[in-house]
């Protein structure tokens, strides 16, 4: 009854031409092994939610996290009351033809026996790249054992190249330029805001409505840098920002666009399937990000463009 009442009024909040609605997701999580300053990221990242008031979701992968001291920096999500999902054990990429069905079950049933231990684990699965398969024997195989197993998909709304933006960031940090640095992450907050602005339209044209927004980034050195004033950049546009249970109770997410290969931002699926002009493939990349940077002198000495 609640989720049908917050539903109904997110609805009626966009079709009054309201505020738009967003939640925050992660991906990944952070490796100790490979970053010593994973432990300072998390905390920041943590930090910059709690500070906003903001409830958001990570979706971690096991490959990504690195064993228990990554496992632990997801957990401390979790006791914060970030809902924690599934990221498959391996992000390997569903689309990919050596990677099978059987396979790409078995990596989610793998990150599930390390993950459904932690505190507020729900039983949701982000797909890696947001590849949910290449084949209709893939795509809607895995839609059956999802719904049998208990699981719900976790797609994303608004699409975007934030884990481009770290490289570049961390690059120019590791140049000891930090000056250039903040000029990159001031190019990736109006990149996270044209993106918004780009989806909601579209989803405008689809649906008719602005719908609950569900946004994809990245637990990442630039997100520990940046995600205040990406939240608040956000808000002065004009945003509310909401938590993830509730945008996923928008009924966008249950849908499931009948388009091969499968995945991308949702919106993106259904502009698809309605086949409007002018949509990109794949719909974020830093192909599209490399050009502006450049124009910009944001590129690092050598730093080759894709």
């Amino acid at each position: 009854m609640r989720r049908c009442l917050l539903t109904l009024l997110l609805s009626l909040s966009a079709s009054l031409g309201m505020a738009q609605t967003l939640s925050l997701t992660f991906d990944d999580g952070l490796h100790p092994g490979k970053f010593p300053e994973a432990p300072l990221w998390n905390q920041q990242m943590l930090a910059s939610l709690k500070a906003a008031e903001v409830s958001a979701m990570v979706f971690p992968s096991l490959v990504r996290t690195g064993g228990e001291a990554g496992l632990e920096l997801i957990r401390e999500w979790g006791r914060q009351g970030h809902a924690v999902g599934n990221h498959t054990a391996s992000h390997h990429s569903l689309a990919s033809a050596q990677v099978s069905l059987a396979d790409f079950i078995a990596d989610v049933q793998q990150a599930e026996a390390s993950l459904r231990s932690m505190p507020r684990w729900t039983s949701m699965l982000r797909f890696p790249y947001l590849k949910e398969g290449d084949t209709l024997e893939k795509r809607d195989g895995m839609r059956r054992w999802m719904q049998s197993a208990g699981y719900r998909a976790a797609p994303v709304s608004i699409d975007a190249s934030d884990w481009y933006y770290n490289q570049i960031y961390s690059v120019w940090m590791e140049l000891g330029q930090a000056g250039k640095a903040e000029q990159v992450k001031a190019a990736y907050i109006a990149h996270l805001l044209d993106r918004g602005a780009y989806y909601d339209g579209l989803a405008r044209q689809v649906l008719g409505r602005s719908p609950a927004h569900v946004l994809l980034l990245h637990t990442s050195r630039i997100n520990a840098a940046a995600l205040a004033d990406v939240i608040a950049a956000f808000r002065a546009q004009g945003w509310t920002v909401v938590s993830p249970e509730m945008a996923f109770a928008d009924p966008l997410y249950a849908m499931q666009p009948d388009t091969l290969p499968a995945g991308e931002s949702v919106i993106w699926a259904m502009a698809k399937v309605r086949q409007l002009p002018g949509l990109r493939y794949p719909a974020e990349d830093a192909v599209y990000e490399a050009p502006a940077l450049e124009a910009q002198g944001l590129l690092p000495p050598a730093y080759k463009k894709p």
